[in-house]
């Protein structure tokens, strides 16, 4: 059996980094984990090439070649996911999908032959045996919950890993939270399901053998799910492991704000390696954290939080969200103050929008205010429902943010800000690469000479010098992102 798996295009959004990317000669930020562990789940015998559409293209000869082409995709890949599904029927290929996107709205999708839903650890088996005996069914679809224990090692050869700017692994699926516009308990769960500390070094030994020494993001939705698991197994494995092989990768996450209250267990990410992490934030209206159940942020000096995290070795990128119903009109200016003052360089700033299948899309079904689909970028200036604010204050007032904070006057002021409170561990070792160098001098060419910027670029290069050199790296990094957001933003600004 020959499988050709696919992963579709992202378009140009906030979070693929693609101006940023060009600067150290990198064509994706991730490879497809999903796809790479369903890779490893099929049987050995059978002969698997894998397309990731965002580092090259998908040729009919692939195409052509393919018994069955595989898709795993996310809602913002939609439009490419519709390509790829028009160019296998007229080519006569069958499509087998599964993935987020599939299992909140595979009707949608019409031709793809096999839809194979929810966890694979479940649905795949039997979509394989039905295969295998000539009787496979159109969906195979679950209400149970995957033992992770049993998930493999991601099939890394499948991919050229030059071509990425991270790796990525999962520890863990499910949060304990339960906010109102979130799919992640929809999707996975109220309970932090995980793979054991021996499957985790097991999988960062895979990367390591196959000579990846850059970053690696855990791509729980919420790491610190199970907070006693971590502190006790996995954390102080991974410290072991990370010490015997040389600290060879920085670890990136994401985590609730809950976070800045376990010193213990802030202590020992750092100490493990990790240096980064996503928070959502969300708001600091208080009404519109009650309006969407996001109570883990409510009561709490939501600032005081962040420089706490920052204080102890920890870079927090943060998710905030406008379109709230209880949103005032001073909730613009109050989100721009909050980022400022916070010192969070990578602020994704999104509209709210409702995902399909969750407790905010059933609420506003039931109030006959949903207008259409979701496009997946919630930073492209598009909602799909009537809000309680006027439209055009909403979007007016939406824009402003993202024209403030990522102007080069705000955005290098906010860097400076985080640089103040950022006490990065004696430990983090900066790993020469040719990549950076190039980098470097490229951002002085596109930044510090051609750019607008170039007067915000050199105050901050100097700054770094002459005030913490160790930081020049992640300045001119900073620099960089700024770069990329702005380009971003230029199509709706």
């Amino acid at each position: 059996m020959k499988i050709l798996l696919v992963y579709p295009k992202y378009p140009d959004t906030f979070w693929s980094f693609k101006h940023a990317l060009k600067f150290i000669f990198k064509k994706a930020t991730n490879p497809p984990l999903g796809l790479l562990t369903i890779a490893a789940m099929l049987p050995e015998e059978w002969e698997k090439k894998l397309v990731d559409m965002n580092v090259t293209t998908l040729n009919d000869k692939d195409l052509k070649w393919a018994d069955f082409v595989f898709i795993s995709a996310i809602s913002i890949q939609k439009e490419s996911v519709k390509e790829i599904i028009t160019r296998c029927k007229e080519l006569g290929v069958k499509i087998v999908a599964g993935g987020p996107l599939f299992t909140t709205g595979y009707e949608e999708f019409k031709g793809v032959d096999h839809f194979v839903l929810n966890e694979a650890e479940i649905t795949l088996p039997p979509f394989l045996e039905d295969l295998k005996n000539g009787c496979a069914n159109h969906i195979y679809t679950s209400d149970q919950w995957a033992d992770l224990k049993t998930t493999p090692i991601p099939l890394w050869e499948l991919i050229n890993m030059k071509k990425y700017a991270t790796m990525n692994i999962q520890y863990s699926r499910g949060c304990p939270f339960n906010c109102e516009f979130c799919d992640i308990t929809l999707l996975y769960g109220r309970i932090s399901r995980t793979k054991t500390k021996d499957q985790v070094v097991a999988e960062l030994e895979s990367l390591y053998s196959r000579g990846w020494r850059d970053g690696v993001f855990f791509v729980d939705d919420n790491f610190i799910g199970n907070k006693r698991k971590l502190k006790r197994e996995l954390l102080p494995a991974i410290a072991k492991w990370m010490e015997q092989r040389k600290y060879p990768f920085p670890f990136i996450t994401q985590a609730s704000i809950d976070l800045s209250d376990d010193e213990e267990l802030m202590q020992l990410m750092v100490k493990a390696g990790f240096d980064t992490v996503f928070v959502g934030i969300e708001t600091p209206n208080e009404e519109s954290l009650t309006e969407c159940t996001k109570f883990q942020n409510k009561n709490r000096d939501l600032i005081a939080c962040v420089k706490k995290i920052q204080k102890f070795g920890l870079q927090v990128q943060g998710g905030f969200i406008v379109g709230f119903d209880n949103d005032p009109l001073s909730i613009f200016e109050r989100q721009i103050k909050f980022i400022q003052k916070s010192g969070i360089v990578t602020a994704m700033v999104g509209l709210l929008n409702a995902l399909h299948g969750t407790r905010l899309y059933h609420r506003l079904e039931k109030e006959n205010r949903l207008l259409k689909d979701i496009s997946g970028d919630n930073t492209d200036c598009s909602i799909n429902f009537i809000p309680k604010m006027n439209y055009d204050a909403l979007i007016n007032g939406y824009k402003k943010i993202l024209s403030t904070i990522y102007s080069p006057a705000y955005y290098y002021e906010r860097i400076r800000e985080f640089l103040k409170e950022y006490k990065p561990s004696k430990r983090r070792i900066f790993r020469f690469h040719f990549n950076y160098l190039g980098a470097f001098f490229k951002s002085i060419l596109c930044l510090g000479i051609i750019g607008k910027e170039r007067v915000h670029y050199w105050k901050l290069i100097f700054w770094s010098l002459f005030t913490c050199p160790r930081f020049l790296p992640l300045a001119t990094t900073f620099a960089i992102y700024g770069f990329h957001f702005r380009k971003t933003f230029e199509k709706y600004l």
